[in-house]
């Protein structure tokens, strides 16, 4: 990781996440960080490179319960492409997945906990992939499992585009 004293590095992706123990806590699910910067003992800065897949969660509550349960799935953008924006996410990213509300977004952890038991990286995983879960979480459908085969064929089709 890039030392905080340079700075990040250009085209970098941030995000900030900020760690209040059962009130405000996001995190960062899976994503090669690039970047670090402690910002004081609940908040910090991560970046991201270009084209690097990220998933950032986010929960708070109040003395009343949860108000808040979100992940997103975005890939991190270059210099010049479109991008949605994100709170907490500078200048913002390729949204692949957007699930809100907490039954969903453990569903989407199951899933992510499931192409970890395949030994794949979640960040390697083709953005199509996430987007269809996010589609099929939203109907109220399962989603496909990833599997190796997928996974082989994404990163073949990957070189291709290269």
């Amino acid at each position: 990781m890039q030392p905080t004293a340079d700075g990040p590095p250009p085209c970098t992706t941030l995000v900030e996440l900020t760690w209040h123990e059962k009130r405000i806590e996001y995190w960062i699910r899976f994503g090669r960080q690039s970047y670090e910067q402690t910002i004081d003992r609940h908040r910090r800065v991560v970046g991201f490179p270009p084209n690097t897949v990220f998933a950032f969660v986010r929960w708070a509550a109040n003395d009343y319960g949860t108000v808040l349960s979100r992940i997103d799935i975005v890939r991190a953008v270059d210099r010049g492409e479109p991008f949605q924006t994100l709170p907490f996410v500078r200048p913002g990213g390729d949204i692949l997945l957007k699930v809100e509300g907490w039954p969903k977004v453990a569903r989407v952890l199951e899933h992510i906990d499931a192409i970890e038991a395949l030994r794949i990286d979640p960040s390697d995983v083709a953005g199509n992939h996430w987007r269809h879960v996010h589609h099929r979480i939203a109907a109220g459908d399962e989603p496909r499992p990833y599997n190796k085969d997928r996974h082989v064929a994404w990163l073949k089709r990957r070189r291709l585009d290269l």
